[in-house]
């Protein structure tokens, strides 16, 4: 993959690669496999990155992008690391917080995009359970 000529110039100047590798896996996925998985997508010439706090890995692929850096492989702004606030956050004040989580979780300076993951807002642990199983279904 050519990762220098496919990408796009944002209205700021700076390029954002239009291919990009998601991180998201079931819960049933073991975490390293998000490392695993994201340091061979590097390796193969991705080099915009999406991810997100609710996915629960941001951990396993801020290592994997580290790794990636310190073995040489790319440069930090080589990466568009696109990062998304989730629903339970949309009030300014928490903004920020949740970003700088994202920041923590990652052991990154900064994430090139950070998105809106999901443009309704929710109460945080309001203890409302969306779906259940039905009893008569377990089997």
């Amino acid at each position: 993959m050519d990762s220098k000529h496919q990408r796009v110039k944002l209205n700021d100047g700076h390029f954002m690669p239009v291919l990009g590798f998601g991180t998201y896996a079931p819960a049933e996925v073991p975490k390293d496999k998000a490392l695993e998985a994201t340091k061979l997508a590097i390796e193969a010439g991705f080099r915009h990155v999406d991810c997100a706090h609710i996915y629960n890995n941001e951990e396993q692929v801020g290592l994997a992008i580290r790794s990636k850096i310190a073995d040489g492989t790319v440069k930090r702004e080589d990466i568009f690391y696109t990062s998304k606030l989730w629903s339970n956050s949309h009030r300014p004040e928490l903004v920020r917080p949740a970003l700088e989580r994202s920041l923590k979780n990652l052991q990154l300076d900064y994430v090139d995009l950070y998105l809106i993951h999901f443009p309704v807002s929710l109460k945080e642990d309001i203890g409302i359970i969306t779906w259940k199983k039905s009893p008569k279904h377990n089997s």
